[in-house]
């Protein structure tokens, strides 16, 4: 299966003619493109921007990918807190609970002393 489509195969053949030429000029600067990479990266850019069939860059794949691990470890993540925090609510009300027992033990205690 072809990951490059006609028209992108076109584009990119006829960057490289201008690239040849000393005609071809980089978006930015405005400076005389050199580099056979660089015009290939041009042509690439040039037909994506028309839809032709063009696979994404690079870096729209990394981003794409961190975007998917950052989603399902953030739900990962919600899991473990919503545990928590259900386990940390009990331990704590358990705590309280012993609390006030023990102060209720500690006051007769008091009382027997003082009688």
């Amino acid at each position: 299966m072809a990951k490059y489509g006609k028209k992108t195969e076109k584009k990119v053949e006829k960057v490289m003619h201008e690239m040849h030429e000393g005609k071809l000029k980089s978006g930015g600067s405005g400076k005389k493109v050199t580099n056979p990479k660089q015009a290939i990266a041009i042509g690439l850019s040039e037909a994506r921007a028309e839809g032709d069939k063009v696979p994404p860059k690079k870096s729209d794949k990394k981003k794409s990918d961190k975007k998917k691990s950052d989603k399902k470890s953030d739900s990962k993540k919600s899991d473990k807190k919503k545990s928590d925090k259900k386990t940390s609510s009990k331990k704590s009300d358990s705590k309280k609970s012993d609390k006030k027992s023990d102060s209720k033990k500690s006051d007769k205690k008091k009382e027997s002393k003082k009688k």
